[in-house]
């Protein structure tokens, strides 16, 4: 930064149209029928996945794009190889000896909030390109191009660290979630003479219990702690101690009511793998459970048995009791048939110990990476602000 503010010194700024330094341009349709899985290049239409991939290209590696069309409108990426843009795209080609290309992304990155409030259409939204042309780039030292070029260049280094480093703590994350899932899977996983696997309906292990007639339109801002099913997939990791949602004391009478240690599971999905998704109640309160749920009252290690229900041989036997087309089911009673191995209470706390450290360096917003990816994030997106950002008519 102090290499920056030395550069800003006596620095003024000029306000150019986007059109003026930099050349909105519209992708072109490509026939389905080049499209392939495997082709040398990705084709993109703005969105935050590619469309395919085909054997040509339209445009040259290190492009900013925009979506013209879709719920995507208006958002904004950086393609670092050669790919074709579709129609639904629109890509920059700066002037160059006006402008870096890498400080015209970050200048339009900083501006997809406007870009996506300018959608028009009421059935498939879509952006026109004079919105993209008539954003108001800063251009310090403009009657100096080299001098200009060196600031926004120096404004690019800055930022490009901020993008390195949170690339480098996702990368470090997807493998360390690679190194959880094996490890879950082997600590999981037993000799069938070293320890017994039972039903997980067995006298001995536990029961399925349906859940209740609970729905959203049943919240209120405080009272019993509630689970929606909806929620286990998008709010609860492993295990919780809190409820994000409560009912009434009076509807929790009649409510299918879940204790400490239970295991509240989904039982209901759009998708196979969200398919049982099962979070460990470990609050000291009594808490009311929704239909399309159940929950699992046992004698196990509540965490033994929610990270049971995250490994591969739990999915397998899953899978052959799935109902339904477009929503999938288990029934609680074939829950109860799924085999799960019982080491000893010692072996148990053990596991969990164990991967607890993982779930908690994978997982935790408040404490693992995910939380430091957050942090970066935020504080890319402050010094992005704070850079791009110039006085209208101030040096």
């Amino acid at each position: 930064m102090s290499e920056l503010e030395k550069l800003l010194i006596g620095v003024e700024v000029e306000w150019k149209s986007l059109e003026s330094v930099c050349s909105v341009l519209k992708g072109k349709q490509l026939n389905k029928t080049e499209l392939t899985e495997l082709g040398d290049y990705p084709a993109y239409n703005g969105g935050t996945n590619y469309s395919g991939f085909t054997n040509k290209f339209n445009v040259d590696k290190n492009t900013t794009i925009i979506s013209q069309g879709g719920a995507s409108a208006g958002f904004v990426q950086f393609i670092k190889r050669k790919f074709w843009a579709n129609a639904h795209c629109y890509y920059l080609k700066p002037d160059i000896d006006v402008v870096e290309n890498k400080y015209v992304y970050y200048f339009v990155e900083n501006k997809q909030s406007n870009l996506t409030n300018f959608q028009f259409g009421a059935g498939i939204p879509a952006l026109k390109s004079d919105v993209i042309k008539k954003l108001q780039i800063p251009i310090p030292s403009s009657n100096n191009p080299e001098k200009s070029l060196k600031i926004q260049k120096e404004i690019v280094r800055i930022l490009d660290t901020f993008t390195e480093l949170t690339a480098e703590l996702t990368a470090e994350l997807t493998a360390r979630k690679k190194q959880y899932d094996y490890y879950r899977e082997q600590l999981l996983s037993f000799d069938e003479n070293e320890v017994e696997y039972l039903p997980m309906g067995d006298d001995s292990v536990g029961k399925f219990i349906r859940g209740g007639g609970l729905q959203k339109k049943d919240f209120t801002d405080s009272g019993v702690g509630c689970i929606h099913y909806g929620q286990i997939y998008t709010h609860y990791g492993t295990y919780a101690d809190r409820t994000k949602s409560f009912v009434s004391k009076e509807f929790a009478k009649k409510a299918r009511i879940a204790k400490h240690g239970n295991l509240v599971i989904a039982t209901t999905s759009e998708t196979d793998g969200d398919l049982c998704k099962a979070v460990a109640w470990l609050g000291n309160e009594e808490i009311a459970v929704s239909s399309d749920a159940c929950f699992f009252r046992h004698n196990l290690n509540p965490k033994y048995v929610a990270y049971f229900f995250q490994t591969e041989q739990f999915h397998k036997q899953k899978r052959s009791f799935i109902t339904g087309a477009k929503v999938r089911r288990v029934n609680a009673s074939n829950l109860e048939k799924i085999k799960i191995p019982v080491p000893s209470s010692r072996e148990q706390k053990r596991i969990v110990s164990i991967l607890d450290k993982f779930d908690i360096l994978t997982t935790s917003i408040s404490e693992g990476l995910p939380r430091e990816i957050e942090l970066r994030k935020k504080q890319y997106e402050y010094y992005r602000e704070k850079l791009l950002t110039f006085p209208k008519q101030n040096k």
